[in-house]
């Protein structure tokens, strides 16, 4: 080993026979790479996780490059302490996925990597070995299938399930807490069993029969199997009941068939059991589950069985793109539209733009599938990068519902239901159908309120009011989820006699039950569905038709296949036609269709209801006389007119700190570094605070950056971004960039 040494002191380079520094990312904020010496005698690999001090701490990191110099003088340059494993745990093809993504979306890289790995190889201990553990049925189990729909919901579906699966399923496959799973044990019904560790690319016998396709779904998945061992993109864009599922299931059966591996990515973790329950039916494969409604150990149980190939199909929510497949052959983006695909805080990815990225380099098809295309997939379709497949027909020869406007205009009205919806609901429950209402606002009432001197109850640390949650008594914040109890007397005038304003689910779930009392009323929100295996529950009671009258929030209107709806109905419309946001109208019209296609199927036509107080409103029109692709037209000539994506980009600055000036100082002089760089078809706006300029105790405020093309506006963010970092108020906020946001607030 060789050094040359700068008198000055300032600098030494560090020469070895042998690469012996390693480029390590560590997960920290800031945009740089650290170099450390190797341990003494260890085979270092890029994608192999390092144990390195970080100032006081031991903290994880990820090796990015092995060098033979490094700048940092030798006694500044510390050693790394172990590598925890043998071989990489981010191969070369995730790394590249990974280092693209944090260049794309201007993010420190080690917190990008950081992402990526499941919570237990973040931190130094050692994680807990692979849990080998299944359950299968017992003889016992067997006979009590027969009589499984007299059985609790929860243990007819594993019943199920695990006849469906004879080579067994791991717990974080099941529909069922563990305890549901006890109770079946302590019956003798199902047992544990230990699998072996050997997986290899053996094919995947079917379970049951393919259904048969009609003409639109057959060409579909021809299409799709023609690109096997080769990229394409393809927008699947059926109408809701269309069969896409189906399309999905029979194009990847010659894929595992062959030993490939399927990714599916969904936006929502509601949207993964229907999901799991239609693969496991089919297949019989190993499926890994990955979503945050997992403990640690079982998320990297799942994602070590994608990245050891014994897991033949992962399905799984937006972070899921980042799962290592050994064998990849087919990615599908479910409900591709859908924001919760992008990530709103930290590493703003969008996993539906990753998809399509990582299958390009992959060489495999992706599929991104939808009843409403987003205006963007669209744009894409158009500009020949995207091959589109086109479902038009419902499965079964079923009607599409079609959209009845109710003008609410001078209706009586109790708790947003109207005179008219109430006779319809009467009427479809006389005919033995379900109904689904939907409102998208959670909590009992939205304001609560003196009417003695018109107090309202604010959170105290954001610029919003607070939400009345009856049951609970308590006001809960919806931004920030600060709660306290609910005040029994006004604070400012001793008033004893407060009002409840305004409707949430909670208050709509109250009047539904005094006007149908011998109905079960059944409420999917996020209120609802926080115990673990509470979702899952409430579906197959909306499936079951053991509750008639269904009403939640987004959750319950997104992809679920609820087959005795015949009446959908949104309560209020209003609250989607007015915004400051440029995709409100495409949200709003995006959500209209896809509660609309809850409704009716082949043996039952279905009724839509959409209660507003503005009939005249252009987006209704479009939506009732041409539909969705009637108002996707109009829309994107909008989009064009006004030079907003897909036909722009945008990046958003974003600023935050306990006192107000320091945001907006941070952003003028962001913008004041930004103007030179900018070329002339950048355009800055702003800096302005943020809608709700006050969240969680912090002010918000942001800076806007729009651009005729992506290739300028990264230039501009590829110079500007290190100047950011070099200012003093930077160190004073909060600050983070937003590359093809999707939440303008």
């Amino acid at each position: 080993m060789s050094r040359t040494v700068d008198r000055t002191g300032e600098k030494i380079l560090i020469m070895a026979d042998k690469p012996q520094i390693l480029e390590v990312a560590v997960p920290s904020p800031l945009f740089r790479r650290f170099d450390y010496r190797a341990p003494d005698d260890a085979p270092v690999k890029p994608g192999m996780r390092v144990i390195v001090p970080f100032g006081s701490r031991k903290v994880v990191g990820v090796v990015l490059a092995l060098r033979d110099h490094s700048d940092v003088p030798p006694a500044r340059l510390k050693t790394a302490d172990a590598l925890p494993d043998r071989a990489p745990v981010l191969d070369a093809e995730l790394m590249q996925l990974l280092k693209w993504a944090a260049h794309y979306y201007h993010h420190p890289i080690g917190e990008a990597l950081a992402t990526a790995l499941p919570v237990l190889l973040r931190k130094p201990e050692p994680p807990p070995v692979p849990d080998r553990q299944r359950w299968r049925l017992t003889e016992a189990g067997c006979k009590q299938l027969p009589d499984r729909l007299k059985r609790a919901v929860r243990q007819a579906q594993v019943l199920v399930e695990l006849a469906s699966h004879p080579q067994g399923l791991p717990r974080a496959a099941l529909p069922a807490a563990r305890s549901v799973l006890t109770a079946m044990e302590e019956k003798g019904w199902i047992e544990r069993f230990e699998t072996s560790d050997a997986p290899g690319p053996t094919p995947h016998a079917l379970n049951t029969e393919p259904h048969p396709l009609n003409t639109a779904q057959r060409q579909a998945v021809e299409s799709i199997s023609a690109s096997a061992g080769q990229y394409n993109a393809f927008l699947l864009e059926g109408v809701t009941g269309s069969g896409k599922t189906e399309v999905y299931l029979q194009a990847i059966t010659p894929l595992l068939e062959a030993g490939q591996q399927i990714l599916v990515l969904v936006p929502e973790i509601g949207l993964t059991p229907q999901l799991v329950e239609r693969f496991s039916t089919r297949f019989a494969a190993d499926i890994a589950v990955l979503h945050s409604g997992l403990n640690d150990r079982e998320r990297l149980d799942a994602w070590r069985a994608a990245a050891s190939g014994q897991a033949g199909i992962i399905i799984g929510t937006r972070s899921a793109i980042f799962t290592p497949l050994a064998r990849p052959g087919l990615i599908v983006v479910d409900e591709e539209h859908d924001a919760s695909l992008k990530q709103q805080d930290g590493f703003r990815y969008s996993a539906r733009d990753l998809a399509v990225w990582r299958a390009r380099q992959l060489d495999i098809p992706v599929v991104l599938g939808t009843a409403t295309p987003s205006l963007e997939s669209l744009f894409n379709v158009q500009q020949k990068r995207y091959r589109k497949l086109h479902l038009p027909e419902r499965a079964g020869s079923a009607a599409t519902p079609p959209l009845k406007i109710l003008d609410l205009r001078g209706q009586p009205m109790r708790s947003l239901l109207s005179t008219s919806l109430l006779e319809a609901i009467r009427e479809h429950l006389k005919n033995h159908g379900q109904v689904l209402l939907f409102l998208n606002r959670r909590g009992y009432a939205p304001v609560l309120l003196c009417h003695n001197c018109g107090w309202i109850a604010e959170c105290r640390r954001c610029d919003a009011r607070m939400t009345l949650h009856h049951r609970s008594g308590e006001l809960r914040c919806h931004h920030c989820g600060s709660q306290r109890r609910a005040e029994t007397d006004c604070p400012t005038c001793g008033n004893d006699d407060l009002l409840a304003v305004g409707e949430g689910t909670e208050r709509i779930e109250q009047a539904l039950q005094a006007y149908f009392p011998d109905e079960t009323v059944l409420r999917i929100d996020r209120d609802t569905t926080r115990r673990k295996g509470s979702l899952e529950a409430a579906l197959a009671d909306a499936q079951s038709g053991r509750a008639r009258i269904l009403l939640g929030t987004q959750m319950l209107a997104k992809g679920h296949h609820f087959p005795n709806v015949t009446l959908a109905a949104i309560l209020d419309a209003d609250q989607g036609l007015f915004s400051a946001d440029f995709r409100a109208s495409e949200r709003m019209a995006q959500l209209i269709v896809q509660v609309a296609g809850r409704a009716g199927r082949a043996d039952k036509p279905g009724e839509v209801v959409i209660q507003t107080h503005f009939p005249e409103h252009p987006l209704l029109h479009q939506l009732i006389a041409g539909g969705y692709p009637a108002f996707a037209e109009a829309a994107l000539k909008e989009r064009q007119q006004a030079l907003l994506p897909p036909f722009a980009s945008l990046a958003l600055l974003r600023a935050e700190a306990t006192r107000a000036d320091f945001p907006r100082d941070f952003l003028q002089q962001a913008r004041e570094l930004a103007e030179p760089l900018c070329a002339e078809n950048v355009q800055l706006w702003g800096p302005v605070a943020a809608p709700m300029e006050r969240r969680a105790g912090r002010y918000r405020a942001q800076l806007m950056l729009q651009a005729d093309n992506r290739a300028d506006l990264q230039r501009l963010l590829k110079h500007w971004v290190p100047l950011l970092e070099r200012e003093k108020l930077a160190r004073k906020v909060r600050w983070s960039i937003d590359v093809d946001p999707v939440d303008m607030y």
